[in-house]
């Protein structure tokens, strides 16, 4: 069961991102490309490096002294890096290239940086110009070079020019003993001639040792100096350290796409709209009876598929609608059923005359009552006029004939049954015991009878009309109606005692999670109390103007869906007058001559004059 949980959990989440992934991949478009725009406009910026090696003088023989000269070498580097990017040096290097820049401008370009665990010390450079940062790179090593080996050079100056002063100083001595040796000849000379051999031997022996002293000198300044040498000179770069366009458009993209999905789920958690069947049938406790799709066309009589198209695959949904009524009705008589809805325009009354008419199809007969006194729309779905129907049948004489009052259709055992022209006070007319006795009159003639409400939570109608059936099938439609209004439903019908016999969902896309069999409708309903978009109402006036003044003429059908009496009808008014006409057999087909026999009632119900109402039925 856990593991089943996760997996409903995964579907249900993958649906979600499907049915957002066109915001998701817009968020991660828009700000890839942003990024990358952006990129393309900003100047390229290249960067160079040279390497060095800092070599720090030998302190002894010994492994110990060795690895603490590695550690002075280190801690030597650290202090070279800063060194190099000093401001003498700098200040050299800018009147050697002959930049245009200050010592300030230059050390925000340059980075000296040593190498971890090494010896070694990488100078970095930065700017615009590929050429000019690879020669300044070169060109402060080369300052710094030649200034630290001046630097360890300075240390032995004073030993190296005293020693050869001296130097020199012999050499003179030797020079002058030389000349006056060479002077001295002959026996009488013998004596001052050895003393001045001996004299030249003493010289010469100190200037070699004084040679010697300064050869060591040497060979000490070559081991206590520290030396820098460059390995890696620098070269021009190629291509830019930044902008990088790609990357940075690829890293924007994913920021996009992370916060596209943090937006996708905030909506979700604040979204309160039904958006599955599983979700909204959970959430009631109740059966799914169908989840049904959108069904093309505007029309009412369009909507009507399970009548034009029986066999196609949005008709399905509605059958398997019927078939789940069935199986939630078994072991009792189901009578009477509401079909009602929490708010307008979810689909109630498409769904009232689907199900009639594949009830009808399935055998049973069944008649279809518009129980909405307020903005009846269900005579439009079979293209007929509103003249007589619920209103007229609840004011007839006691002992005359209720089949005057119906509609036929193009099924033999479906009558239609309207609203009629509109009551003032429909809560009255629907809570009258002449309402009641017209219910059970129904129930005595068909198999079924469905009634179309309007929205519960909209007016108090739908709550009486729940005293005189027997189920209800509340409809809802796929992201529009809301969780909370749902609920408010059930609360209601819970408190008025009423059997929900399960859910129809409308609307239901079949990229949502919880699309179940068939196809579906949307169906716009609007009520007296609500107020008529006037755009709409001007495009009414705007056409029907047009075909005035054209000349058109309306073909039936729309002149039959879209015609609505304005009559309305006093509960206490006097019935019309019926002529003798013969009773229409449910299971029979509704007479023509039907209409004929019913001027004067019509007439009498102030819906205008014959005249009219036979080019209405035309």
């Amino acid at each position: 069961m856990e593991n089943d949980s996760v997996e409903i959990d995964l579907l249900r989440y993958f649906f979600i991102l499907r049915r957002w992934a066109w915001l998701l991949i817009l968020g991660a478009l828009l700000a890839g490309g942003a990024a990358f725009l952006i990129s393309r406009q900003i100047t390229p910026i290249y960067q160079t490096s040279t390497t060095l090696l800092i070599n720090q003088a030998s302190s002894g023989g010994s492994s110990s002294a060795e690895y603490q000269s590695i550690l002075t070498s280190e801690r030597l580097a650290q202090t070279y890096a800063t060194v190099m990017v000093s401001r003498p040096i700098l200040e050299q290097a800018i009147d050697s290239l002959g930049l245009s820049m200050s010592p300030a401008q230059l050390a925000g370009r340059v980075t000296a940086t040593p190498v971890r665990s090494t010896q070694l010390l990488q100078l970095t450079v930065t700017g615009e110009d590929p050429a000019q940062i690879a020669a300044i790179a070169n060109e402060i090593v080369t300052i710094f070079v030649q200034q630290n080996a001046a630097l360890q050079s300075s240390r032995f100056d004073a030993t190296r020019e005293s020693l050869e002063t001296e130097l020199a100083k012999i050499q003179g001595e030797i020079d002058a003993t030389q000349a006056l040796l060479d002077q001295a000849t002959g026996a009488a000379n013998a004596g001052e001639r050895a003393r001045l051999q001996e004299l030249l031997a003493l010289y010469r022996t100190s200037y070699a040792s004084l040679l010697r002293s300064i050869e060591e000198i040497r060979l000490t300044e070559v081991r206590q100096s520290d030396s820098v040498i460059m390995i890696e000179p620098a070269l021009a770069p190629v291509s830019p350290i930044s902008p990088r366009v790609m990357q940075n458009a690829l890293i924007a993209a994913v920021v996009g796409l992370m916060l596209m999905f943090g937006l996708v789920l905030l909506l979700e958690f604040f979204n309160d709209r039904v958006g599955s069947s599983d979700k909204a049938g959970e959430m009631l406790g109740t059966t799914v009876l169908a989840t049904v799709g959108d069904i093309e066309g505007e029309r009412a009589p369009e909507k009507l598929v399970t009548l034009t198209t029986p066999y196609a695959n949005i008709s399905e949904a509605y059958q398997m609608l019927r078939v789940r009524l069935d199986v939630s009705a078994y072991g009792h008589g189901l009578r009477t059923v509401l079909v009602t809805s929490s708010n307008q325009s979810e689909g109630k009354s498409t769904t009232a005359a689907n199900l009639a008419v594949v009830l009808a199809r399935a055998g049973k007969r069944v008649i279809l009552v518009d129980a909405d006194l307020r903005r009846p729309t269900m005579h439009t779905y079979f293209s007929h006029h509103n003249l007589r129907g619920v209103t007229t049948a609840m004011v007839r004489d006691p002992g005359s004939s209720i089949d005057f009052h119906f509609q036929s259709t193009k099924l033999e055992n479906l009558l239609l049954l309207p609203s009629g022209p509109l009551p003032s006070d429909p809560m009255a007319m629907l809570s009258s015991q002449r309402f009641a006795d017209l219910v059970e009159t129904l129930k005595e003639m068909a198999d079924i009878v469905i009634f179309d409400s309007p929205p519960i939570l909209q007016v108090a109608d739908s709550t009486v009309l729940l005293n005189f059936c027997d189920a209800v099938v509340l409809v809802a439609m796929a992201g529009k109606t809301r969780t909370s209004a749902l609920r408010q439903a059930k609360a209601l019908l819970d408190q008025s005692g009423a059997k929900l016999a399960g859910l129809v969902l409308n609307r239901v896309s079949k990229r949502s999670y919880g699309y179940g069999y068939g196809y579906g409708y949307g169906y716009g309903y609007g009520y007296g109390y609500a107020p008529d978009d006037p755009n709409k109402t001007k495009q009414s006036w705007l056409k029907t103007q047009w075909q005035r003044l054209t000349g058109g003429k309306r073909k039936h059908k729309h002149a039959s869906s879209e015609a609505t009496p304005t009559s309305t009808i006093d509960s206490t008014a006097t019935p019309p007058q019926e002529p003798a006409t013969t009773p229409v057999a449910i299971n029979g087909s509704y007479d023509a001559d039907l209409d004929d026999a019913a001027e004067p009632a019509i007439v009498a119900a102030g819906s205008g004059s014959p005249e009219r109402s036979k080019r209405r039925r035309r």
